[in-house]
C-alpha cells in the first residue's frame, strides 16, 4: 500500500493534469484595438461626437475633441459601424490593420437618428423613413427622472422704473455639456437644461488679465444685436489673474466619491475613476487628498495624505466599487468634517463631489441640501460638483450645492471633458482667486429705452444685496474668465416689448429727473472679496452709447452671441425675434480663431445637429 502522503500527491498531480486537459480544451476570446480619426468630408474639419459601434456586440466608444476614436473588437467581429446626426451612417469592414481612418458625408436634409436603447426595459419603434442606428448604453433608470430647476425667462426693463440690474457670477458650464450629451444622443433639451450664461461661459475668451494687484479685470464691449440690428447687444467680460501652477497655495482637497448602486453604469463610477485620476496628476507634493465615499452609509476610505504618494491615493480610487442606497447628505457632513480637521490656513480648502445627485437617504431635497451647505460654508471650505451619467441626473440638486457650497458645478459625460475640468482647466476650476463676486448694472433712462439679461436667472439678486457683504455671489478662479451680455433696446426705437401701465388713481407718480446730457448708456459695477477676506471692494466702468455693426465687434463678442441665440432656439424663448440657425453657424464659424482645443468647433457640429433635430421636430409635428 501507498502512504498517505504518496497518495495524496499523486491525487494533486491526477487533479492538475485534468485541470490542464480541460483548460486546454477552451481557447479565451481574444480582442484587439481599433482607432482612428472621424473626418467631415465637406471641409476635411474632425468630426467629435460620433458612435463608433462593433457590429454584433454592445462595444462602442465615442470621438473626442479632435475626432480621435478607440474601441475593443473581439474576435469575429468584422464591421464598425459610425454614426452621427446630421451626417450619413458610416459602415467598414475591418481588415488586418489596427488604425481605421474614416470621411463621413453630411445627410442633407435627412436626419440619421440615433437611438438610445437601454437594454432590458425599451423598444425601438423604427420608422422606414428614417434612417436609425441603435447606439447602446446601460442604466438603470428611465430617462424621465431626470430634474432641473425651473427657469422664468429674464423680460426686458424699463430703467425709468428699474435703472438696476444685480446679479452674482456664474462660472458653472455644466448645462453646456449636459445639453451636448442630450443633442448627441438624438434628443433636444428640456428647456429647463438650457441655462444661457452657463452655455456662454463654457467656452474661454481671450482678455487681459488685472494689470495692477486687482485680482480681476473688466472689460465691455457694445455692438448691434445679431437676431434685432435695432437693438445692441452688450458684453461684459471679467478676466481673472493668472498664477503658475507652482505659485499657487498648498490644497487640503477631500475626494466625496458616490459609490452607490446608481453610480455602477459605465458612465459614472468608472468614468469618476478616470477623472479623479487625472486630477490626482496634476497635484504637487505639497497638496494633500483625502477620500470620502458614501452608499447606504459615510465612510473614509483615505486618511488625508500627501499628494506625493500618488500610486496610494489611484490604488484607492480605482479599488472603488458601486452598491446599495445613496446617503448623500452624511456623505457631505463627513466631507466637510474631514476637510476641516485637516484645515490649511491660507490654503485651498475644497471638498470635490462626484455624483449623479440622486440621494435618496436621510436629507435629500433641494432644500435640505442648501441648508446643510449653508450651515457649513462659514468654516472656510468649498465644495465643486462633479455631475455624471444619464437617465437618473439631479442637475437642480447639484447646481445648488455648488452654487451655495462657494464652488463650481462642472457636468462630465466623457473623458474629453474630464480632461479639459481636471487638466485644461485645473487652476480656473479649483483654485478661488476672488470670492462672493456680484456685478450691478446702472442703466441711464435718457439713452435706454429697455434692457433685458441673458440667463443668469438663477443667479438674481435684490439691488440691495450689491453692497451687502453678508450676501454671497460667485467665486472666480486662476485665469476664469466670465461673460454676461444684455440685450438693449436704445430709446426711440419702437418695439414690442415695452409695457406701460394706467396713472395711479390715490396717488401722485414720483417723475425721475433724467440727466440727458449724459452720453453714457450705463455704468458697470463689481464687489469682490479676496479668497480669505470678509470685507469687499468694488471697481465700475461706465460705457457710452455707440452704432457698431456686429461685423466689425470682436470674433469673441461674434461666438458669445452665437452661443447666447443657440440657447435661446433651444428654449424657444419668446424674445428669440429674429434668431435663426443658419445665421448663428455662419456667424460662429467666422469667429472660431485659432481654437486649439477645438471647443468652439464642436460647438459649430453641435448647432447643426439641432438645427437638423429641430427641423425634424417640426416636421413630425405638422408645424410650419
Amino acid at each position: 500500500m501507498h502512504p498517505p502522503a504518496k497518495i495524496n500527491n499523486m491525487k494533486r498531480n491526477i487533479y492538475l493534469i485534468m485541470l490542464f486537459l480541460s483548460l486546454a480544451g477552451f481557447r479565451i476570446s481574444s480582442t484587439r484595438s481599433i482607432s482612428g480619426t472621424v473626418y467631415s468630408k465637406a471641409d476635411n474639419q474632425p468630426l467629435p461626437g460620433v458612435a463608433v459601434l462593433a457590429e454584433g456586440t454592445r462595444l462602442m466608444a465615442t470621438t473626442d475633441l479632435k475626432g480621435h476614436y478607440s474601441v475593443a473588437v473581439p474576435e469575429g467581429s468584422s464591421m464598425l459601424v459610425f454614426s452621427a446626426i446630421g451626417y450619413q451612417q458610416q459602415n467598414r469592414k475591418i481588415g488586418k490593420a489596427d488604425r481605421l481612418d474614416v470621411w463621413m458625408d453630411e445627410a442633407g436634409n435627412a436626419l440619421t437618428e440615433v437611438v438610445v436603447t437601454a437594454y432590458g426595459n425599451a423598444k425601438s419603434h423604427r420608422s422606414p423613413a428614417k434612417r436609425m442606428t441603435e447606439v447602446p448604453i446601460f442604466r438603470n433608470y428611465p430617462p424621465n427622472v431626470e430634474s432641473y430647476k425651473g427657469i422664468t425667462e429674464n423680460t426686458f426693463l424699463n430703467p425709468a422704473t428699474t435703472p438696476l440690474s444685480t446679479f452674482a457670477i456664474d462660472v458653472d458650464a455644466a448645462s453646456y455639456s449636459n445639453v451636448r450629451r442630450m443633442i448627441s444622443t438624438g434628443n433636444m433639451p428640456p428647456k429647463d437644461a438650457v441655462r444661457i450664461e452657463e452655455m456662454i461661459n463654457y467656452f474661454h475668451y481671450d482678455m487681459t488679465g488685472p494689470a495692477n494687484e486687482d485680482p480681476v479685470a473688466i472689460h465691455t464691449e457694445l455692438a448691434s444685436a445679431p437676431w434685432n440690428p435695432q437693438h445692441r447687444l452688450l458684453r461684459i467680460g471679467l478676466k481673472a489673474r493668472s498664477i503658475k501652477t507652482d505659485k499657487l497655495p498648498a490644497s487640503n482637497f477631500v475626494f466625496l466619491i458616490d459609490v452607490s448602486g446608481s453610480m455602477e453604469n459605465s458612465n459614472k463610477l468608472p468614468l469618476v475613476k478616470t477623472s479623479m485620476k487625472l486630477l490626482v496628476d496634476q497635484l504637487r507634493d505639497k497638496d494633500h487628498v483625502a477620500i470620502v465615499t458614501y452608499a447606504g452609509a459615510a465612510g473614509l476610505q483615505l486618511p488625508s495624505t500627501p499628494a506625493s504618494q500618488k500610486m496610494k491615493i489611484k490604488d484607492i480610487i480605482e479599488n472603488l466599487g458601486a452598491g446599495g442606497s445613496t446617503a448623500g447628505g452624511e456623505g457631505i457632513k463627513l466631507a466637510y468634517q474631514i476637510a476641516r480637521q485637516n484645515f490649511i490656513r491660507g490654503g485651498n480648502n475644497r471638498i470635490i463631489l462626484a455624483t449623479d445627485g440622486d440621494f435618496n437617504v436621510g436629507a435629500s431635497s433641494d432644500q435640505d441640501m442648501e441648508q446643510l451647505i449653508v450651515n457649513e460654508r462659514k468654516s472656510g471650505v468649498s465644495l465643486s460638483v462633479l455631475g455624471f451619467g444619464m437617465g437618473n441626473l439631479k442637475d437642480s440638486k447639484m447646481e445648488t450645492l455648488a452654487d451655495k457650497g462657494h464652488g463650481n458645478y462642472a457636468y462630465i459625460d466623457n473623458i474629453s471633458e474630464a480632461r479639459k475640468a481636471m487638466v485644461t482647466e485645473f487652476g480656473a476650476t479649483l483654485f478661488t482667486v476672488a470670492k462672493d463676486v456680484k456685478i450691478q448694472v446702472e442703466f441711464n433712462p435718457g439713452k435706454v429705452q429697455a434692457y433685458r439679461l441673458l440667463g443668469y436667472e438663477n443667479r438674481l439678486m435684490e439691488k440691495e444685496d450689491f453692497n451687502n457683504d453678508q450676501k454671497i455671489g460667485g467665486d472666480m478662479g486662476v485665469g476664469h474668465t466670465i461673460t454676461a451680455l444684455y440685450e438693449i433696446i436704445p430709446a426711440g426705437i419702437k418695439d414690442n416689448f415695452s409695457t406701460s401701465v394706467d396713472p395711479l388713481k390715490y396717488q401722485r407718480t414720483k417723475e425721475n429727473k433724467i440727466r440727458n446730457a449724459s452720453a453714457e448708456m450705463l455704468t458697470v459695477k463689481f464687489r469682490y472679496k479676496a479668497p480669505d477676506g470678509d470685507k469687499s471692494k468694488m471697481k465700475q466702468v461706465a460705457v457710452t452709447e455707440v452704432n457698431l455693426q456686429l461685423s466689425k465687434a470682436s470674433a469673441d463678442f461674434r461666438f458669445a452671441s452665437a452661443v447666447a441665440e443657440l440657447g435661446m432656439l433651444l428654449r424657444d424663448s419668446e424674445f428669440k425675434q429674429k434668431s435663426d440657425f443658419d445665421s448663428l453657424i455662419a456667424r460662429a464659424k467666422t469667429a472660431k480663431g485659432l481654437d486649439e482645443e477645438g471647443f468652439r468647433a464642436e460647438f459649430i457640429n453641435l448647432a447643426q445637429s439641432a438645427k437638423l433635430l429641430a427641423k425634424s421636430n417640426s416636421a413630425s409635428s405638422g408645424t410650419k
